[in-house]
């Protein structure tokens, strides 16, 4: 198959999983807030910047977006579609929810919160990665340092990544609790869960029968 073929190869689904699943990772990022109970490590250094310029959370993702996708020149990382519409979509998706979502008050409701989001974060992200459409921006600089020097793993690329980001989050008065811990275990299991059963596999091939004995090819 071509490559124009490639990128048409059920177009019309993968874009409505990929802005389903940005949609929903905006979502569940608003979870998380409003659980009060800890966030993500980017998240903690997004609602840092936040807490320091008074900026909505949702502007302040996808300014964080914006430059590090300006990381990937240097990285000769190619964005696709998917990886600009996680720039600006998951940001819009999230001040939306925000606006829209209560503070959750009694524990029980701000763990439910938590796990609920924890829970759609791992759905969301295998429906934008399914798409096939483009990693997001925080994807690829961690992919473009890893291919900048392949003897390093990809886990401890993005362990120094993430943690320099929660440590700076922190500082900067991000929230680290109970729900940094979970995400950090369950994200994994969970994104391996859900990237198999929503990738969109490329249609076969037309397979070509061959020609008859005698006859010209």
């Amino acid at each position: 198959m071509t490559v124009i073929g490639n990128l048409r190869d059920r177009l019309p689904r993968r874009l409505l999983q990929l802005y389903l699943g940005l949609m929903l990772y905006g979502v569940s990022m608003a979870l998380m807030i409003e659980s009060r109970l800890g966030l993500d490590p980017w998240d903690v250094f997004h609602q840092g910047l936040a807490n320091l310029t008074g900026l909505s959370f949702g502007t302040v993702t996808i300014a964080v977006g914006a430059l590090v996708l300006l990381l990937w020149i240097p990285l000769r990382q190619r964005p696709g579609i998917g990886t600009v519409s996680n720039v600006v979509v998951i940001g819009l998706a999230v001040d939306a929810s925000l606006a829209l979502l209560p503070t959750a008050r009694p524990l029980a409701t701000q763990i439910g919160f938590l796990v609920a989001g924890i829970v759609l974060n791992g759905v969301a992200t295998g429906l934008y990665l399914g798409a096939r459409l483009g990693p997001g921006p925080r994807d690829g600089l961690m992919t473009g340092f890893v291919a900048l020097r392949p003897n390093r793993s990809i886990r401890l690329v993005r362990t120094v990544i993430e943690v320099t980001v929660l440590a700076v989050g922190w500082l900067l008065g991000g929230r680290v609790g109970l729900g940094t811990v979970l995400y950090a275990v369950s994200i994994g299991p969970l994104a391996q869960l859900f990237v198999p059963l929503f990738t969109v596999a490329p249609r076969p091939a037309p397979r070509t029968e061959p020609a008859p004995a005698g006859r010209p090819r």
